[in-house]
C-alpha cells in the first residue's frame, strides 16, 4: 500500500514527534542538547515555522510548531536533522543514521487542544529541555513564539502566566495525551480540523483515519 502524502496545514499548530532509531539515545547530555537547539535556530531563521513548544527526551524530541507555507514544516525538520545528526556523530564518533525514519506530526484544532498539547509537552521535560520557564514568568526564549490560545488565556501577563501554571498543575488528561500522540504516530489531524487538505505531495488525503472494509454502497 502507497504512503499516504505528509498531512501539512499552514498556519495550524502540528505536534511533532521524532524518535530515535530501535529507542537508542538521541541526547547523551546537555552539550547534545544545546547542540540540537542550535539547530532549531539555525532552521528557523530559514524557514517560516513558528515553534512554540519543544521537549528533548532521551529517546525522542516532540515539538509544536506552525508552518507558515506549504511544505515548510518538512523542510525545516530536514535542516534540523541534517545539522544535528552530523554534530553528534562528529562528537560521539559513530556514523549512520540517528533517527527512526521520518518525523511524525500531527495537525492540532485550534482552542484547548492546542493548549493541551503545548502542555503535554511542556511537561514532558524539565528546563533547559522545554521552554515552559517562560510562559510561567521565567526568562524569555528567543526560538518561541507564544500561539494565540496562550495570549487568550488572560489581559496581563500575571494572568496568562496563573492561568497557564493552573493548566499545568490539572495535568493533561490520559486520554486526550494518548488521542494527541496516535494522531502524530499516524499522521493525522488532532481534534476537528475542517474540510480536506493537501499533503507534501500531489493529490488529497483524508484527515482522519478510514474505515475498514470496502465503502458501503448508496443505493439510488
Amino acid at each position: 500500500m502507497a504512503r499516504l502524502p505528509r498531512l501539512a496545514l499552514p498556519g495550524f499548530a502540528h505536534y511533532v514527534i521524532q524518535r530515535g532509531h530501535n529507542g537508542q539515545p538521541v541526547f547523551l547530555d546537555a552539550t547534545d542538547r544545546g547542540l540540537y537547539l542550535s539547530a532549531l535556530a539555525a532552521a528557523a531563521g530559514a524557514e517560516p515555522v513558528q515553534l512554540h513548544a519543544w521537549a528533548l527526551l532521551d529517546t525522542e524530541v516532540q515539538l509544536l510548531a506552525t508552518p507558515d507555507s506549504a511544505g515548510a514544516l518538512s523542510r525545516f525538520m530536514q535542516a534540523v536533522n541534517r545539522r544535528y545528526v552530523s554534530a553528534f556523530n562528529a562528537r560521539h564518533g559513530r556514523s549512520g543514521t540517528l533517527w527512526d525514519g521520518r518525523f511524525r506530526a500531527a495537525v492540532v484544532e485550534p482552542g484547548m487542544l492546542r493548549l493541551q498539547a503545548l502542555a503535554l509537552i511542556d511537561t514532558a521535560a524539565a528546563p533547559p529541555s522545554t521552554p515552559a520557564a517562560q510562559r510561567l514568568g521565567g526568562p524569555r526564549e528567543p526560538l518561541v513564539t507564544e500561539p494565540a490560545e496562550y495570549w487568550s488565556l488572560g489581559n496581563t501577563p500575571f494572568e496568562r502566566e496563573a492561568a497557564y501554571r493552573a493548566l499545568l498543575a490539572g495535568g493533561v488528561a490520559p486520554a486526550t495525551a494518548e488521542l494527541l500522540r496516535r494522531a502524530a504516530l499516524g499522521g493525522w489531524a488532532a481534534g476537528r480540523v475542517n474540510g480536506e487538505t493537501p499533503g507534501s505531495g500531489a493529490g488529497v488525503r483524508p484527515l482522519t483515519p478510514r474505515r475498514r472494509g470496502r465503502p458501503r454502497l448508496v443505493p439510488r
